[in-house]
């Protein structure tokens, strides 16, 4: 016999009648309503919280101390309308646990958790209505401390006996049901290296805490060993970011093993050798089944201020890495390493890398096993034409034959003393003569030796890694005009257009009123646009400074956003397009090349990458090997058959036109030009015309 079910109309009438019911009990106001934007957040109850809704919750706490530039705050017991939500203390008490472990979990630390009771209380009836009399506010002493003995604040605010001075001797709390009650929580990010590297996890800091025993527990969250040194000053994440961020260009050839070398700094985990360290930092499948990276990629290494690294691993969640904005906010000092192709088919990509990467430093990576190949050669020049120390690193010495790896070294000290490189190798041992070295490596390059296998030689090059003192001071930028160089773009769902580079120099406040330039586009001119928000290590920011690479959203309509490219420039004023630029020039010792009229290459001006040709040139030496004309120039509208030939050790002064459009180009950037491979290098001098925006 089959039993008749209720209508279908009649079930979702009943459930609606409750819903309405329930919204019509909790509908007496505390507070104002919740606000999609800003530092304050409502919740009703968090109980039985699953790993995913842990996760989400975390994100949406992450967000409010984005929005409260490192605080928030937290209503529990409270609707998003700011109605009361009629709770007994239990429930609030157990949300405001799992709340305060989710902020420990984000580097976080609850400075108040106050209670209040006796807003609301039940009629005869047992409806609910609102009381006249004063609340009960009751300062109960966070579960895992309230960080103020490394937290700057006033001291007025957080004494020694602060909940005792607060609370009233003769004022209790009430556990018993039908005591509706609602918790606020004040809480505050720990920006940089302060708190432990290993942040609880969220179920740890959920589950193993009780509520009974946790409201009087004493504990704080752990200082590391590497606590501020004296006279120091706790610094923001930005800060770390820019001024003691040190940048590191990995090159060598392709089987010297860049990407395993970084996947072991930044995981602090030994490789397999079977690519374990390498897969866990490549960006794309084919790097991954091949073994070869094909893409300019960077990735964070942290320390402390006593030079200990940051693990880049969690120490409870094993199998998770480590986000770069928590690298970021538990570091006081940054290393930025770029990962750079090595095989030669991709030699134009780290080219591009060395030329826009801002590098303060390079490690040539040199397989022990075998001699240095062209391409090492090609790396060394490379970095020697922009002027960039190189940190030789001999990798894979685990196993290698002795008389392998002497051959090796003899080669690369051979191409070190070549007079075109002129740099004297110096053996690192150990920590003694890394403090040798360190201020003396525009003349010197330190050799060392490493295993990502066994982890031979990789604490000494961590040691020399956080030694190295910051080269490029892009802080003395600041009173410059605001530009940011655009090295990739997007199209975030949501969002819109998304643009990754560096700030080269100035400082820019983004928001709604943040009227930006972006360009040029194809017929030089640049589109006006507004930059809506800003990231710098996927932490959210409202403003950015020379020397941090970070992104930007700008507010562009799907027209517009089809005219981004990579190779434009940010500007807050002046914005001005050229086709044309004056350079002086140095042709590189090498394989021979001539240079006269007409001679076109592939050049690169920061992040600016076009062909070009030779419009004029002009003799600077007449020591040099270039061969001139009867009139000691020569010109592009000139017929005269007369011309000047440049070859390997001359300098000249060279008008460039480009090929296919105009580019944002100032006198004083470094330029690099090449066929095949590296041709010369030069310095921008002038700017004879310019296209003006349209």
């Amino acid at each position: 016999m089959t039993v008749p079910t209720p209508p279908i109309a009649q079930v979702k009438k009943l459930t609606h009648r409750e819903l309405a019911e329930a919204s019509a009990i909790r509908s007496i106001p505390v507070a104002l309503p919740e606000k999609e934007n800003g530092n304050m957040e409502y919740k009703r109850q968090v109980h039985h919280a699953t790993t995913s809704r842990l996760r989400s919750l975390a994100t949406q706490m992450s967000f409010r101390l984005d929005e409260g530039n490192g605080s928030c705050s937290y209503r529990l017991g409270v609707e998003d309308g700011g109605c009361h939500s009629l709770l007994d203390y239990s429930a609030i008490a157990e949300s405001a646990r799992v709340l305060e472990g989710i902020a420990r979990s984000l580097n976080a630390v609850v400075l108040e958790r106050k209670m209040i009771q006796g807003e609301i209380i039940a009629s005869d009836d047992g409806t609910p209505v609102a009381t006249n009399l004063a609340p009960t506010i009751i300062h109960e002493r966070p579960l895992l401390g309230n960080g103020k003995d490394h937290l700057v604040v006033d001291e007025e605010d957080y004494d020694d006996d602060d909940e005792e001075k607060k609370n009233p001797d003769d004022v209790r709390l009430v556990a018993k049901p039908g005591i509706f009650t609602r918790c606020e929580l004040t809480i505050q990010r720990v920006e940089t290296h302060l708190l432990d590297p290993s942040p609880i996890s969220l179920t740890e800091a959920t589950r193993s805490l009780s509520i009974e025993g946790g409201s009087n527990s004493t504990d704080k969250p752990v200082l590391s060993g590497g606590d501020t040194p004296k006279g120091e000053d706790k610094t923001s994440v930005a800060e770390t970011l820019s001024s003691r961020n040190v940048r590191v260009a990995v090159v060598g050839n392709v089987d010297a093993g860049k990407s395993t070398l970084i996947g072991t700094l930044t995981t602090s985990s030994l490789d397999d050798g079977r690519g374990k360290s390498r897969t866990s930092i490549m960006k794309h499948r084919h790097e991954i089944e091949s073994g070869r990276t094909s893409t300019a990629t960077t990735h964070l290494m942290g320390f402390r201020s006593t030079g200990e690294p940051i693990t880049g691993k969690d120490r409870i969640r094993a199998n998770k890495r480590k986000t770069e904005d928590e690298v970021a906010r538990e570091s006081y000092r940054i290393i930025t390493l770029m990962d750079l192709a090595g095989h030669e088919k991709y030699l134009k990509t780290t080219i591009h890398g060395v030329s826009a990467g801002m590098a303060d430093y390079a490690l040539i990576l040199v397989n022990s096993r075998h001699p240095p190949t062209h391409m090492t050669q090609h790396h060394l020049n490379l970095c020697c034409s922009f002027g960039i120390p190189v940190i030789v690193v001999f990798t894979k010495i685990d196993g290698c034959p002795e008389h392998a790896y002497k051959s090796s070294k003899k080669e690369v000290v051979k191409l070190l003393r070549a007079p075109d490189i002129g740099k004297k190798p110096f053996a690192v041992r150990n920590e003694q003569d890394i403090e040798t070295c360190i201020g003396k490596l525009h003349t010197l390059a330190p050799l060392l030796e490493t295993s990502c296998v066994n982890g031979q030689g990789i604490d000494l090059l961590q040691k020399l890694l956080f030694a190295l003192p910051k080269r490029r001071r892009h802080e003395k930028k600041l009173n410059r005009p605001f530009e940011f160089l655009v090295e990739d773009i997007f199209n975030v769902p949501g969002v819109g257009g998304v643009v990754s580079g560096f700030v080269n120099a100035g400082e820019l406040a983004v928001g709604a009123t943040s009227h930006v330039y972006v360009g040029p586009t194809d017929d030089g001119s640049f589109m006006r646009t507004v930059a809506k928000s800003a990231h710098i290590a996927r932490i959210n920011t409202a403003h950015v400074t020379s020397g941090q690479s970070a992104c930007l959203a700008f507010s562009l309509n799907k027209e517009l956003r089809k005219k981004l490219r990579r190779g434009m420039v940010v500007l807050k004023e002046s914005p001005t397009s050229t086709k044309e630029f004056d350079a002086e020039i140095c042709v590189l010792k090498g394989e021979g090349t001539t240079i006269r009229k007409s001679y076109q290459a592939y050049v690169h001006i920061l992040n600016v990458r076009q062909s070009a040709f030779a419009r004029s040139i002009e003799i600077v030496n007449n020591n040099a090997m270039g061969v001139p004309g009867s009139n000691g120039r020569v010109d592009a509208d000139d017929d005269d058959d007369d011309t000047i030939v440049l070859r390997p050790g001359s300098r000249a002064k060279v008008r460039f036109e480009f090929a296919k459009r105009p580019e944002y180009v100032r006198p004083g950037m470094r330029m690099l030009f090449r066929d095949g491979r590296v041709r010369g290098v030069g310095i921008v001098t002038g700017v004879p015309t310019k296209v003006e925006p349209v």
